[in-house]
């Protein structure tokens, strides 16, 4: 998807000139300074809208007028922000997601929107263009590459922040900077995660780290299966036995700070490519959303590429294993034992929990770089969907600081965590028999031993690992999220890394 052309200037909206004109409003309230000129100039047209009741301000509530040539907007967009009082960031940024579909709609290709005089309290000039930002790229998000018809309706190329004051320009600019930067990075990870399994191989994945750190001056290192023998990774390997496509190790590096000796955050995103279950096949329904499976993978892998382009003065590594999950005479099988890289040897009872076994690898391999912060993400677990639904990911670790950290960042990016308990008492569910640990607990606390299997392998690295199960398909479109691949969990580790650099 192109993403499209997004600027800032200082203006009045009664001389702007453009195709369509978005102007923000609150339930219940007065008009701002903005919508009062425009309305004046329509000789009363958008404050009749507001007596009828046609348009009240609810939330995400949406009304086009055209302007008759009265004011030089060609339309202006009424966009509701519920009562002032509830005006959050996120609401902030899912009136923009809405508002560029009614933009698209209208078959126009630009458009402005005055800058908001209602913000939330306590967000800064650079939150509210951020989240603004993101909301228009992300609200506009088509993934077209295998439709004949190509892209349905008008696409929206550019769009234009009108602020009062040239004064507001430099803090609304940072905003568009990283606002950008984050959601060209969840585009790329919908977009990697829409292309189907015969595309997206982990081949092709390595193919796009590839690209990346060639247009980013990253570090790149990709350890193929001879490598992946010779270290240890029986996890990894066992895995990715049933398979003709071969295993991948990815390790990009990404050094923006001075300081030669600063630890690095290290991210690790689980990468299957496509997820059958292996031997303990998965039901045919739905197992298409199984290509999206490499969520995590693709998240770290496009967070570090913002990072790049931010020119964050830090320290990151991104850490992908990438493997397929098949059936087939090669296939590991219930009761295999592999050996891990950390030496630990786990029993296999269910080879459909692979998610954890090759991030067991991954993290083990991680822990090299005795990281400041060590963070997995992955679409690890069902038992995650049960217990929080669509709207939380679920987040464990062992750093207090860490994970609040973790938890401002995704309040502020929109993309909520909700901690569960690392107890050792779940432990139990995981012994084995014959093994150092087993690779399933059962199915009470599914996703809190899939995370505490995981804990047995960063050492006293401080580590979070997130559960994205809950979050990364949608059954449906909502403001900036489309039906089918979220990438929700991307803008969350990418403000987290802005964060650590404030």
């Amino acid at each position: 998807m192109k993403i499209m052309r997004v600027d800032a200037r200082a203006g009045r909206v009664e001389t702007e000139s453009t195709e369509v004109l978005v102007l923000t409003h609150c339930e219940g309230g007065i008009f701002s300074k903005q919508a009062t000129v425009i309305d004046k100039s329509m000789n009363g047209a958008l404050q009749e809208l507001v007596r009828s009741k046609e348009f009240e301000g609810k939330a995400n509530e949406l009304v086009l007028v055209h302007t008759q040539g009265k004011v030089p907007a060609k339309r202006i967009l009424l966009v509701g922000l519920g009562k002032e009082k509830d005006v959050t960031v996120d609401q902030l940024r899912q009136a923009m997601g809405h508002a560029v579909k009614r933009v698209r709609q209208a078959k126009a290709g630009f458009f402005t929107v005055a800058v908001p005089s209602v913000t939330p309290p306590g967000a800064s000039p650079v939150e509210v263009a951020q989240a603004m930002a993101e909301g228009a790229i992300l609200g506009s998000y088509q993934f077209t590459a295998y439709r004949s018809e190509g892209v349905s309706g008008k696409e929206v190329n550019g769009l234009s922040f009108l602020a009062a004051q040239t004064s507001e320009l430099k803090a609304i600019a940072e905003g568009i900077r990283r606002g950008v930067a984050t959601a060209e990075a969840a585009v790329l990870v919908r977009d990697l995660c829409n292309h189907p399994s015969n595309v997206m191989t982990p081949t092709r994945i390595a193919n796009e780290a590839k690209a990346i750190a060639k247009e980013q001056s990253l570090t790149l290192k990709i350890l193929e299966r001879k490598d992946i023998e010779k270290l240890g990774m029986g996890a990894l390997l066992g895995v990715a036995q049933g398979s003709h496509e071969p295993p991948k190790f990815i390790i990009l590096e990404y050094k923006g700070s001075k300081k030669k000796d600063e630890r690095p955050v290290v991210l690790v995103g689980k990468t299957i490519t496509f997820d059958t279950g292996g031997i303990s096949l998965k039901p045919a329904e739905n197992m298409e959303h199984m290509k999206a499976d490499m969520t995590g993978g693709a998240e770290v892998l496009a967070s570090i590429r913002a990072a790049a382009r931010l020119k964050l003065p830090l320290h990151l590594i991104s850490i992908l294993p990438v493997a397929e999950n098949m059936p087939g005479g090669r296939a590991m099988k219930p009761g295999d034992v592999v050996t891990t890289l950390s030496g630990k040897t786990v029993e296999v009872q269910n080879t459909d929990a692979e998610g954890r076994l090759i991030l067991a690898d991954a993290l083990a391999y991680a822990t090299r770089y005795k990281p400041a912060a060590l963070i997995d993400i992955a679409t690890l677990t069902g038992a995650c969907v049960v217990a929080l639904g669509q709207f939380a990911i679920g987040m464990f670790g062992t750093d207090a600081s860490v994970k609040e950290s973790v938890r401002k960042a995704g309040l502020r990016a929109g993309e909520r965590v909700w901690e569960m308990p690392l107890w050792d008492e779940y432990f139990e569910q995981l012994r084995s028999d014959v093994a150092d640990m087993r690779n399933i607990g059962g199915r009470g606390g599914g996703m809190i031993t899939a995370a505490l299997f995981l804990s047995k392998f960063v050492g006293d690295c401080p580590w979070v690992h997130l559960d994205i199960a809950s979050t990364d398909w949608s059954e449906r479109e909502r403001a900036y999220v489309p039906k089918g691949p979220s990438g929700i969990g991307t803008r969350l580790l990418i403000q987290y890394l802005i964060d650590r650099t404030l």
